[in-house]
């Protein structure tokens, strides 16, 4: 029962982390969206037993997120 429950509260969370991402323009929201999408992501793959998957996830995610704000952050010629 209670595992229902937190994988119906991930699988929302994942649902408004998208939208979010989908609808807000700035490219520095977008990150926001995306960070509250892979809070969703990671609980999830974590309750179904993928524990290697979810490593590798949680470094790659701080990763392509400062490589997103170093290409945010040049300026254009």
């Amino acid at each position: 029962m209670m595992e229902s429950v937190i994988t119906f509260a991930l699988a929302g969370l994942i649902f408004l982390g998208a939208v979010a991402t989908a609808l807000w323009k700035n490219p520095f929201d977008k990150l926001i969206g995306i960070s509250i999408l892979s809070a969703g992501v990671i609980p999830l793959i974590v309750t179904r037993g993928y524990l290697d998957v979810a490593i590798v996830i949680s470094l790659v995610i701080p990763i392509t997120t400062i490589l997103v704000l170093l290409l945010l952050g040049r300026e254009v010629r």
